[in-house]
Order: C-alpha cells, then sequence, then structure tokens
C-alpha cells in the first residue's frame, strides 16, 4: 500500500513538472536583438547619452537592471518601453513596434533580457548597436 502511494506522488509529480516546463517560454534573443536596436537604440541616439551598447554591462549587471525594471535613474520603468500601449504609440515611425504590436509584453522582455546577456562584456558573443 505505501508503495502504491509513494508511485502514484511520483507519477504525479512528474506529470506536473513535465506540465510547468511545457508552458516556459524559450526567449529569443534575435528578436531582443530586432527590438533592442530598432526601439531602444533608436530611442537613445537621439538623447545626449547615446546609444548604450550591450556590451558596456556584464551579464550580472543587464540582469539586475532589467529585474528592477527601472529606466531613465527610476523615473521610468523599462517594462512602459516594452509594453503593447508603448508599442502602439509609435508604430507609426518604428517598424519593429508595429512588427511586435501583438507580442505579449514578457516574451518581449524575455527576448530583450536574452538579447543583453548574450551581447553584455561577459557574453557569449559581446554586441555592439551598429
Amino acid at each position: 500500500m505505501k508503495l502504491t502511494t509513494t508511485l502514484t506522488t511520483a507519477a504525479m509529480l512528474a506529470l506536473l513538472s513535465t506540465s510547468f516546463s511545457a508552458q516556459a517560454y524559450d526567449a529569443d534573443w534575435k528578436r531582443g536583438r530586432v527590438y533592442y536596436r530598432s526601439v531602444c537604440t533608436s530611442c537613445h541616439v537621439a538623447l545626449p547619452m547615446g546609444a548604450i551598447n550591450p556590451s558596456t554591462k556584464t551579464k550580472a549587471d543587464w540582469a539586475a537592471y532589467m529585474q528592477a525594471d527601472k529606466h531613465a535613474k527610476g523615473k521610468e520603468t523599462v517594462s512602459k518601453y516594452v509594453s503593447k500601449a508603448y508599442r502602439a504609440s509609435i508604430k507609426s515611425a518604428n517598424k519593429a513596434a508595429e512588427k511586435f504590436a501583438e507580442t505579449p509584453d514578457q516574451e518581449l522582455i524575455d527576448d530583450i533580457k536574452a538579447f543583453l546577456l548574450k551581447g553584455a562584456k561577459d557574453g557569449d558573443a559581446p554586441a555592439s548597436c551598429s
């Protein structure tokens, strides 16, 4: 009886973990690169600080930045500039914003983070914004 209960519990846990892993989103760093270069960089170039290359920070720096969700020295949030509302507001002037207009916010945030981590100073492929 105890063996049957243990096996049943193990089977249930295996099914549960399979269900959760099937729902996990696998970030697309290439899509993140397109958005970052087309939306983020285009805006930063117009500002006095200029473009911010992913290779200017380490993976830990980018992970902390994305986790904190603070932009413009804490005056704004990163998620604001990735939101569907923001993309809708600039889509007439920005093809990437238009292309990703219906992409879920969290997926796009994950994509950008994947690009930043890959292109970080200590990432797999340190990247510039050119």
